[in-house]
């Protein structure tokens, strides 16, 4: 697998001036041109109803696109089944709620289903599963039945599924939404552990606090459009934020504090976490 590291200037998958709109309905998205380059962790931001969503099946090629066109490798995809076959084995998407992905008696069924249908040899249909199930952290839960996992277990054992298929792109619809904050921090090791594998992660949410602290850039729906950059500039826009009706990063606004006080310098970042605050408060008083 290719490293975290390495940074292609390539999308593996994008949008270009993609549009789309349900039946009778208004346009939810017009004009888009958003692409996923391999190696950077990308965070999708926008109030409820902005189109992430959408955004998120057009990709993974859950719903074509009503205008523009979706390129896999910078070739237009081709929604036949060998055409979507290869893109969902590129790009894989979890929707928010895994009750509406999971659907085999147990869990290890239910990851082994994404190999079985791309007619693997049952020995690699094997690894797959090991691989993926190790990857969640879930490996006890083989053979539980998915009706009785936890929600937190659901939802790892959904991302297991999607995983088995060795995707280049993962792209996960609010992944955290549901889960205490034991179930947050767990999850986000995971996706680390994913990301150190090669794996490029795509996380859709709304909590910026949780972008800011994840992810390396970020898209921000707002009405006027999608923009698209590293998430410190983006998130330190507050015209955007506010367009976009996101509040800023209580790391941001901590940052500005303690710079107006002369306790951060200009070029400093900032603490991104509530464990960096007290580092850096620690650090302050033993200096």
């Amino acid at each position: 697998m290719t490293t975290a590291s390495k940074v292609t200037a390539r999308p593996v998958v994008e949008l270009v001036a993609a549009g789309y709109a349900y039946q009778d309905g208004p346009d939810v998205l017009s004009g888009v041109n958003f692409g996923i380059r391999q190696g950077r962790s990308l965070a999708l931001l926008g109030r409820n109803g902005s189109g992430k969503t959408t955004l998120l099946r057009l990709l993974s090629g859950g719903l074509r696109c009503g205008s523009g066109e979706l390129r896999l490798d910078c070739e237009p995809v081709a929604y036949d089944r060998a055409g979507l076959t290869r893109l969902r084995t590129t790009v894989q998407l979890v929707v928010q709620d895994p009750d509406d992905q999971l659907f085999a008696a147990s869990v290890g069924q239910d990851v082994s289903f994404g190999p079985m249908n791309l007619g693997l040899p049952e020995a690699e249909v094997r690894d797959r599963v090991a691989e993926s199930l190790e990857a969640l952290d879930i490996v006890a839960l083989r053979d539980r039945p998915t009706h009785l996992l936890s929600y937190g277990q659901r939802k790892r054992a959904a991302i297991a599924g999607a995983v088995a298929m060795r995707p280049r792109v993962l792209i996960l619809d609010e992944p955290t939404a549901g889960l205490d904050p034991h179930g947050q921090e767990r999850l986000l090791e995971v996706l680390g552990r994913l990301r150190d594998l090669g794996t490029t992660v795509v996380m859709a949410t709304h909590d910026v606090d949780l972008a800011l602290r994840w992810a390396d850039d970020a898209a921000v729906l707002a009405p006027d459009g999608l923009r698209t950059g590293p998430i410190g500039e983006l998130l330190a826009d507050q015209g955007l934020l506010d367009a976009a009706r996101l509040r800023r990063p209580w790391g941001m606004a901590a940052a500005e504090v303690l710079r107006a006080h002369g306790l951060l310098g200009e070029s400093d970042a900032g603490p991104r976490t509530p464990e960096e605050l007290g580092s850096w408060a620690t650090a302050v008083r033993g200096a």
